[in-house]
């Protein structure tokens, strides 16, 4: 039986992160993943010349010490974040509450006549964070139609804490000026989208990886807190100081024994979405008008949003080619959606967009995440405390966006790891 200082339970950013910042301080940490792979959501898959990623990803970060950790020894290419909206046939640049010109006047009167009498409420819900940030019409086509398509949800069942700059207010001077104006100036939260010019946005993680001692095919099947050990599916077992876990908290509870049923009814009430990639490579080059990525807020359209691994690096596909990748998403507490109607839908929603032409189709390929995102509804804390406490209780460690049950982005989850690197070795970094 194997004795280790360190064991980090999953090998995506913040596990890499985790036992990368260990090592630094030469504290032995090792990394159990059980796929055959490293990188978590950060990782991609290649066809015929063709790579993906999982879903979206680009580094926007302004933390230098992340920014030198991702660019260290790569060549970057750096986007202006441009990104479009589709609304039932037109196309409104990002963020559309700034870019409402190309909408019929009957609409647009209608939402600025709404965002004059929105309510004044102090918000106990993200429906109503919505309507006072928006007003009753705007929040109802636009943000309320992709929450259902993201989330999976109703606004109305989440909370608001998650929000932070992911959604952006509007003055009633910038929407007078969005209505009778074309082009708006750049208003996303990003400056810059960073992304390497090759291997996929994975090779962001190569410096955290190279030097780390990770085990693939090492699934995880029991924790036994008591004597600290991890048993493992190909029967192996490995003792343990600290236990570091990445591993979705809804999950990493069903590998405990005994645990109280009020630890275990709070982490089955922990909700997340799924999600569906639709992979599409094309024969012929598109430029998409230089767009990272657009969103779609039509109710018969399946994905919430597009975005072109073509336009992210030339890399990604063969040369003269071009690629997108659709995500479709919904709550885990609801049926899976038929993988080949979704396939279908989304094919037929992508044509009804008019961004590519089905005879430049080379294939389509569709793949399933059991775990995209945390949803924040409106019990999430307490539930999320419950279980977080009994972690604590018995001396496992959480890290990382599933492990904490944060909404972290990627730069992130470098700096989460870092925080329990530094919480184990009672040092800085």
């Amino acid at each position: 039986m194997e004795q280790i200082n360190n064991l980090v339970l999953g090998a995506g950013i913040s596990g890499l992160s985790c036992a990368f910042h260990l090592n630094k301080k030469k504290q032995q940490a090792i990394i159990c993943e059980a796929s055959n792979d490293w990188g978590g959501l950060c990782g991609n898959f290649s066809i015929q010349g063709f790579r993906f990623d999982k879903f979206v990803h680009f580094s926007f970060t302004e933390n230098e010490y992340v920014k030198n950790l991702f660019t260290h020894n790569l060549e970057i290419l750096v986007h202006k974040p441009e990104l479009t909206n589709f609304y039932y046939g037109r196309w409104l640049k990002h963020p559309a509450q700034n870019n409402l010109q190309c909408l019929n006047f009957q609409e647009k009167v209608k939402i600025f006549l709404s965002f004059l009498t929105k309510p004044h409420i102090t918000p106990t819900n993200y429906d109503e964070w919505l309507r006072v940030q928006y007003g009753n019409y705007f929040a109802e086509h636009f943000p309320k139609n992709y929450t259902r398509k993201y989330w999976g949800l109703e606004a109305k069942e989440l909370e608001t804490k998650w929000v932070g700059k992911r959604m952006r207010p509007i003055t009633i001077k910038e929407m007078l000026q969005g209505l009778m104006h074309k082009k708006q100036k750049t208003l996303y939260y990003a400056k810059n989208m960073r992304y390497p010019q090759t291997g996929g946005f994975k090779s962001f993680l190569s410096v955290l990886a190279q030097k780390t001692d990770i085990r693939l095919n090492k699934k995880a099947v029991k924790i036994n807190s008591n004597t600290k050990e991890v048993f493992f599916a190909d029967g192996s077992r490995i003792t343990y100081r600290n236990l570091i876990s990445t591993i979705p908290l809804p999950e990493v509870i069903k590998l405990l024994p005994n645990v109280p049923a009020s630890v275990q009814d709070a982490a089955r009430k922990l909700r997340y979405t799924c999600g569906y990639m639709v992979s599409v490579a094309l024969k012929k080059s598109y430029d998409f008008k230089g767009n990272l990525l657009f969103y779609v807020y039509d109710k018969e359209i399946p994905f919430s949003r597009v975005y072109f691994p073509s336009i992210k690096s030339p890399d990604n596909v063969p040369a003269g080619a071009s690629s997108l990748q659709a995500e479709i998403f919904f709550a885990n507490d609801t049926p899976v959606p038929n993988k080949e109607m979704i396939l279908t839908r989304t094919i037929q929603g992508l044509l009804a967009t008019g961004i590519i032409q089905e005879k430049d189709i080379l294939f389509t390929d569709i793949r399933f995440e059991p775990y995209a995102n945390v949803i924040f509804d409106l019990q999430i804390y307490n539930n999320r405390k419950i279980v977080l406490d009994y972690l604590k209780h018995i001396q496992i460690i959480p890290a990382g966006r599933f492990g904490t049950w944060e909404y972290l982005w990627t730069d992130q989850c470098v700096l989460n790891g870092k925080n329990v690197a530094e919480q184990i070795t009672g040092d800085n970094i």
